[in-house]
Parts: structure tokens; sequence; C-alpha cells
């Protein structure tokens, strides 16, 4: 299997299919994606961490008869542990931390039979749709280099968009799949919360934060959230599982569904001319294979969601670096924190208990209305940004708001912070790119970013679809349709293996 391009036109499964028949073993897999990494890795920074001597000796070994058998795969640099692998969190202050076990999520994954070669490039604590961590610098889109891959998963997006690998794994608390999958032009689904185990032993971000896999194609997604879906012990979300795996949903017919539209951005401002040619485009594509589009969008106030989320973010970040603290016997101060970073966790640290509840009581009430909402349909669709990827280094915060986010930062002053508004307006540029993939964390339903329009320039920009609380398997079946009908898999960006 020493042929780069016979690689490249497998997704996962098709792989796994190669090892299951004698065609190829999970050591050549192996050695082809590293040289992939080796070759492409200097171009895009995408991976940041590399597990290659774990691999070898995994692929080397006795793997468990899971559907990716012999699979190569990359994991995120956030949240999840890889016993004996490092896990940085793209941060300073866990720079040198490995992990000592394996969270729940990566038992699943070693149990469908991937094998992981490394962590994919993030922001610190996943924090921005876009990924420049100071630690590592930025990952770059390998459909044009000088431009964000997306985040929080977007090495994740890069790697899987240029055939390193046909998956990877990405967590989403705000679009963090959603987002690099329509930077990228792959297919990313956000599962229903609680649908995956949760890397930690709470819920992260209230429960915003769902893990699951970028891929090249639907099916790979399907089969390996049926390899992973379940709740750990005691998990605060349950569903009842799915009727029959989500394998056999891609493919399989959905009937004529009733899925509501709109280009309003529902956090934001304005939205760029290509988001909306790619909507009306896949409007007529969804009519065409006999769906009902009507236009409409849920009633909500984006500003107080905006707001709300917010603050619980701010008050999850300053918990966050509390307990690092407490985990690695160090003082925790500015210098081991972008300071972006570190001043959202003041504010979350100056805040009150009676601020955050009234904050997770707006999300509440905001999630009622969006439930009303979705009596009437049964898909949301819009573009899944607001914008093309943007330029790397657009949206981070410049001038004098970075300069004094660091001095009050370096000075604890979150009462300042604050005061001025300075990380409220920085945050919401951030809104305005990525104004509908948040509501649906706050409410928990799945959805997915689909690559269905390339610009007259070649960059990708993703359709987000948003199913019903717990129903996976219709995005799925809707998925499959879409990929038969307009295929994606020959889209390949110029920076590929």
């Amino acid at each position: 299997m020493s042929d780069f391009h016979e690689y490249s036109q497998y997704d996962g499964l098709g792989l796994a299919d190669l090892v299951r028949n004698g065609e190829v073993t999970p050591l050549e897999l192996v050695e082809e994606a590293i040289a992939r990494i080796e070759r492409l890795n200097p171009q895009l920074n995408a991976v940041v961490h590399k597990m290659y001597d774990i691999g070898r000796e995994a692929a080397a070994g006795d793997l468990p008869d899971g559907p990716f058998k012999g699979v190569p795969f990359l994991l995120k640099n956030l949240l999840t542990a890889y016993d004996g692998a490092p896990l940085s969190n793209g941060c300073r202050f866990f720079k040198d931390c490995v992990s000592d076990h394996d969270s729940e999520i990566v038992k699943r994954y070693k149990a469908a039979g991937v094998i992981t070669l490394g962590r994919t490039n993030s922001p610190e604590f996943g924090l921005t749709p876009y990924t420049e961590p100071e630690l590592f610098g930025a990952a770059n889109n390998p459909w044009d280099l000088t431009r964000t891959t997306g985040g929080s998963s977007g090495g994740s997006g890069a790697v899987v968009a240029a055939r390193i690998v046909p998956m990877a794994h990405g967590g989403d608390g705000g679009g963090s799949i959603r987002i690099p999958a329509s930077c990228c032009g792959v297919f990313g689904m956000k599962p229903t919360r609680g649908r995956n185990p949760s890397s930690f032993d709470f819920e992260i971000w209230q429960g915003a934060v769902c893990e699951h896999v970028l891929t090249r194609s639907v099916r790979d997604s399907a089969a390996m959230l049926d390899a992973t879906a379940g709740p750990t012990v005691g998990a605060r979300f349950r569903l009842e599982p799915p009727e029959r795996p989500y394998r056999e949903e891609v493919g399989a017919p959905s009937g004529k569904l009733r899925i509501a539209y709109s280009s309003y951005p529902l956090l934001g401002h304005e939205v760029h001319a290509d988001c909306e040619k790619g909507l009306a485009a896949t409007v007529a594509l969804c009519e065409g294979l006999g769906h009902e589009m009507i236009e409409d969008y849920p009633p909500i106030d984006g500003h107080a969601m905006a707001k709300a989320f917010l603050t619980m973010l701010c008050s999850e970040i300053w918990a966050d670096i509390d307990e690092a603290e407490q985990l690695l016997g160090i003082k925790a101060t500015s210098r081991h924190f972008e300071p972006a970073t570190w001043g959202l966790g003041l504010l979350g640290k100056n805040m009150s208990g009676a601020e955050l509840i009234t904050a997770l009581r707006s999300l509440e009430r905001a999630t009622r209305q969006i439930g009303r909402f979705f009596t009437q349909y049964d898909m949301f669709l819009t573009p899944a940004l607001s914008a093309l990827p943007v330029k790397t280094g657009e949206l981070q915060i410049q001038g004098f708001e970075a300069v004094a986010i660091k001095i009050l930062g370096s000075l604890n002053a979150g009462g300042l912070l604050a005061a001025f508004k300075m990380i409220d307006s920085a945050a919401e540029s951030v809104f305005d790119f990525v104004p509908y993939t948040v509501p649906f964390n706050v409410t928990g339903q799945p959805a997915m970013s689909v690559p269905l329009f390339w610009n007259d320039d070649g960059l990708p920009v993703g359709m987000h679809f948003v199913g019903q609380y717990g129903d996976e398997a219709t995005l799925f079946r809707l998925a499959g349709q879409l990929e038969q009908a307009q295929p994606w898999a020959d889209r390949v960006p110029p920076i590929c293996a």
C-alpha cells in the first residue's frame, strides 16, 4: 500500500475492509499516515503531539476486531486523556502533562479498532472558533494556507481535508466540530447532548460540549457513533438508544421532511453573499429531493443568549483554572495563560452565583423557545458560518484592547475588565462569525455541517442542519441523500497528500 492515491480514495470503513480482507496490514496504514503527517504538517501545523511509537506498537499488536480495525486516527489536543500520551490543551500551563489513564471515549475508540498517531492543534481550552494557540501557532487551512481552519477542532478538520487520516476526533461546545468542518470542507456531526460519554466525570460547559469525529464520509461518522454512543454510569444526561444502528440510516429513505431554513444570523449581524448563495443552492437541492422547505427561524433574543453563554463560559474557565491549579500543584498566574483566557477567567472569578444562575435561566428560556419552534419542523437549515474562512489572525484581539487586557489581567483586575467591557466587544466579533452554531449547544440538539458548496475562489462553505433532540437518525438519512445527490469525496484541497 505504498501508492498515496490508493490510500486517499478510501474512507475509514474502506480502509478497515482492506485490513479485514488481508489486502493491507494495520502497520502499512500507520506508516502511510505517518509519512503524510511528516510531509504536510510543516505547511499545515495541524499535528502538535506525535504518538508514532504508540501507534506502531498498537498496529503490531492484537487489535480489537472493531469496525475501524487498523485505521489511522488523530485525537484533538483537548479533553481526552490517552494513557502515556501528552495532553496540553493548547496551554502553557499543561505543556508538560502526560495522561495516566484513558478517557471513556478513548477506550471506545480503541475498541473500535482505530490507531491513534498524535494530537491535533486546538486553541487554548478550546475557547475560540479559530485555531491559533500561542503555544503551537496557528493551524493552516489546506484550501488556503492564509486562512483559518476554524476551531476549536481546527487541526482535526485540516488533517481530514488533506487526506492525512480519514477521520479525527473533535469536541463541540459552541460549534467546534461544525465550524472546522465548514472551513475545511468535511463532514462534521455534533451528536445530541449525552449521546457520547464526557471525557471527564462531569459535564463540560454545563453540558454544551459533545465529542465525536470529523470525517470525509457520512457513513464513517455514523459507524463511529455506533461504536462510541452510550452514557457512563451516573451520567446526568441519558438518552434512549437508537432503534437501529446509525450506519443503517445512511442510505435509508427519510420520507418527505419539513425543513425550516434561514440565513438570519441568530447571534450576529451580517452574512457573506457566498453563504447566502450556498444556502439558496442547498434549499433547491433539498426541494429537488422532495423535501418541503419553509423560510423561518426561531424567535430568540440573540444578544441575550450570547451574553448568557459568555457568562456561563467565564465561570467555567475560572473553575478550570482553579481545578488545574489543584491538579498540578502550581499557583496559576497570568503568565501561564493567554491574555483572553485569563481575562475571561477573571471575569468568571468576579461573578456572583446569582449572575451565573440568571444566565443559566436565560439559556433555559431560549431552549424552550427553540423547542416550541421545532414542534413545527423536522429540521432547521442555515449556513454553518456567516462568512468564509477568515484570514488567520483576523478574529484575534488586537491593538489597545489586547494590551489593556494583558495589563489588567496581570494585575488580576477582573472588575476593571468587566467595567471596560473589552472582552465583551471581542466576544461580539467572534459570535458574528459563528451566529448559527452556539444555540444548539445550548439546547443540546444534534446538528451537522455538510460540505455542499464551494465559492468561485474554491473555498468551502458548509451547510448546517439541526435535528430534533435525540434524532441523529434522520440527520444521517438526509446526509446520506445529500452525499449521494451531490458527492464531495473528490473535492480535494491544494494542500493534500
